[in-house]
């Protein structure tokens, strides 16, 4: 059963991934004319818009129970399959406060085997049985024991609610560090992208355990149970109430916009979805909650993709649903004048709503709040100071076992034969997984744009509709044409030791600037150690990685220039798409990486690596990098100086272990593979340069 399972999910993404690479971008304007800070932004904006321009509300029920029961399996498939047999929850209650009208315990339970959910039950004075409501944190630093956070849970006890409030995996109590203030997104939550359980969904997967903690409860009815939470923590409501049917109301705050908007502004990866414009808009989970009550709070001065022009187009798409569903009273948009908050005006809005429709009483108007004082956030912590347990299973920690668990899985051929059937298999996944568009109108031609030096010229290609691609040509000999490619962009590269030793050694040196990098880098791309978070994390949201688009440009250099046999360097993170380029394209006989990344396990957040270069479910569906490198054979391949997760340079035992598989894969096909711990410019050079003296 879970092979089939696994099997289904797989054709499923790769169905979409097909859809979602082979559509053409509308409108899409001569990527000469933009700006080229600007140009990548455009382009990621219109296939936005073409993926969702044929969306339309369900004609009858009928036809939405089918469009329901796709959006719950898409959602799945990119979300990554959850365990199907819970661990036991194995509460614990660790400490408890007594105040006027209720007390707050300190609880942890275990969501995954070895992963545990740090909580707090506010349970309100009396017998019960009481309606609860599930509070999550969004990206407050104190996470739930911020005042914030505490204000909604105490104003919903002292209403006569049980509240469990929640953090997050890789926030407040279960960051890395025992100390709270830890932000969980960016190179922190990419640890888990390749394993395919990003981030969106172990949330989801983790607040359905808080549910099912919730429903444990004696004092509570397990048939009234809701959620809110604001920011991060109203995606959070949202998936959450689209996906657990047993919440009967839901109230997302300063969080409900559409997911077109994400694009051009920066977002946490807790809140992407990938590819989930390949199947629906934010109109679609709303509607996925009928006929269950849901209120959208937003506020007027909030940030654009949480406007409330943007959450008014996904309200309008999920009201047909819910009269379809004879609910039309139960879905209502409450508009505040505010910026991003979840303040006290808004706190009425939902203690109202909740009331309603998970006690029966009044008609949904705001509840005055009862007086309060939240507590200091150490007070109601599970763990104050550094009294965490140093075996705690830390969110980079589960990355790395979920991968090792995974890659345990994948035999080494023993033989010609098997070896030909897996690189067979291989490569067809590792196509499907970071190749583009497989059609295009043509080869492009290059145009010459300036000539900075006395035989240097800078190119300009079309890589696709919409997206421009440069390159710098310092021509050499003919027969020694060697591609290098960095993140940083031919600027920055082309005066480096390596590209200044190649020119020395008389090779066509081409330095090719990928799309959203050098030239046509977003201004606002980095957050945290993420300098492409923004620009990453818009293409995850498309369905199109970064590396599958970098490979894209280096296929499509290829047939602009006519290059019939070329060396390909990857420098830093483009040496995985080096190794997928070479994997891909017979054009690239030889490769080279420097000072890149040996393999996507990392039980600590990523440094100095790019998002890009992170592909959903890569581990699962493919292999790590030493596989990407295997079905490149028989080409050659250097490996020189390779980094782990940490941005630490192996050693050369350290690398060779990194690669064995690869090493295998090289002498059965009987190729020339090589490893350099401690490899300078010059060695670098002299590898290349070997065959070319033969």
């Amino acid at each position: 059963m879970k092979s089939i399972l696994r099997i289904s999910v797989f054709l499923s993404l790769i169905a979409l991934l097909l859809v979602a690479s082979s559509r053409p971008t509308l409108h899409a304007a001569e990527a000469s004319t933009i700006e080229p800070s600007k140009q990548f932004l455009h382009y990621i904006r219109n296939r936005a818009a073409d993926l969702r321009k044929d969306d339309k509300p369900p004609a009858s029920l009928a036809d939405w129970a089918v469009d329901k029961k796709g959006l719950k399996r898409s959602l799945g498939v990119f979300w990554g399959a959850f365990p199907e047999t819970p661990c036991p929850l194995d509460p614990k209650k660790l400490g408890e406060i007594k105040r006027d009208g209720y007390r707050v315990e300190k609880i942890v339970f275990q969501t995954m085997p070895g992963v545990w959910m740090t909580s707090n039950a506010y349970v309100p004075d009396g017998k019960g049985p009481f309606p609860a409501v599930l509070c999550v944190h969004g990206h407050w630093r104190g996470a739930k024991q911020d005042p914030v956070v505490q204000s909604r849970c105490i104003g919903l006890a002292k209403l006569g609610f049980f509240v469990l409030v929640v953090d997050a995996f890789g926030a407040g109590e279960r960051g890395i560090s025992k100390k709270l203030g830890e932000y969980h997104g960016e190179m922190v939550a990419a640890t888990l992208i390749p394993t395919g359980r990003v981030l969106a969904g172990i949330q989801v997967y983790e607040n359905t355990r808080a549910i099912d903690y919730i429903q444990s409860r004696p004092e509570v009815n397990p048939e009234s149970i809701g959620v809110t939470g604001a920011s991060g923590g109203g995606n959070q409501t949202m998936y959450i109430g689209a996906w657990d049917e047993r919440l009967k109301a839901v109230v997302p705050t300063c969080s409900v916009g559409n997911f077109q908007a994400y694009l051009g502004t920066a977002c946490c990866l807790c809140e992407v979805v990938p590819g989930v414009l390949t199947f629906t808009e934010e109109w679609g989970l709303l509607a996925m909650v009928a006929p269950r009550a849901l209120m959208v709070i937003s506020a007027t001065k909030d940030a654009p993709q949480f406007s409330v022009a943007e959450a008014k187009k996904s309200l309008a798409g999920a009201r047909p649903v819910f009269a379809l569903k004879n609910a039309s009273t139960k879905i209502r948009h409450a508009i505040f004048e505010s910026p991003h908050a979840y303040n006290q005006p808004m706190r009425e809005a939902m203690y109202g709503w909740m009331t309603l429709h998970l006690k029966g009483e009044g008609d949904g108007a705001p509840i005055r709040e009862p007086e309060m004082k939240p507590e200091d956030p150490e007070t109601i912590r599970c763990f104050p100071g550094d009294s965490r347990p140093d075996d705690w299973l830390t969110l980079p920690q589960f990355a790395a076992l979920e991968a090792t668990k995974i890659l345990s899985g994948i035999p080494t051929p023993g033989n010609d034969s098997a070896w030909a059937t897996w690189k067979a298999q291989k490569k067809f996944d590792l196509r499907i997984w970071t190749m583009g568009p497989l059609s295009y109108p043509g080869p492009p031609k290059p145009a010459i744009e300036t000539t900075p030096g006395k035989n240097s010229q800078i190119l300009r290609v079309a890589s696709e509709p919409g997206i421009d691609i440069r390159a710098r040509l310092d021509p050499g000999h003919a027969g020694k044409t060697v591609i290098l490619v960095d993140v940083k962009g031919y600027e920055k590269v082309a005066p480096h030791k390596l590209a200044t030793e190649l020119r020395k050694a008389n090779w066509t040196v081409y330095t090719l600037d990928l799309r959203a990098t050098g030239q046509t880098a977003h201004l606002r791309d980095k957050v945290g150690r993420a300098a492409d978070h923004n620009t990453a994390e818009w293409s995850l949201l498309t369905g199109r990685p970064l590396l599958e688009q970098w490979v894209t440009d280096i296929s499509r250099f290829l047939d602009s220039t006519g290059i019939q046999e070329a060396t390909l360097i990857g420098n830093g993170p483009a040496g995985v798409v080096a190794l997928c380029a070479a994997a891909h394209d017979k054009r690239i006989t030889q490769t080279a990486t420097v000072d890149s990344l040996a393999s996507y396990v990392s039980d600590v957040p990523y440094e100095n690596q790019r998002l890009g270069i992170m592909v959903p479910g890569i581990l699962r569906e493919f292999g790590d990098i030493q596989h990407i490198a295997a079905v490149a054979a028989p080409k050659r391949l250097l490996v020189a100086r390779g980094v782990n997760g940490a941005g630490k340079v192996l050693s050369q035992s350290e690398l060779e272990a990194q690669y064995s598989f690869t090493r295998q894969a090289a002498a059965l096909a009987k190729s020339d593979f090589k490893t350099l711990a401690r490899a300078t410019s010059a060695d670098i050079v002299r590898w290349l340069e070997e065959t070319k003296n033969q």
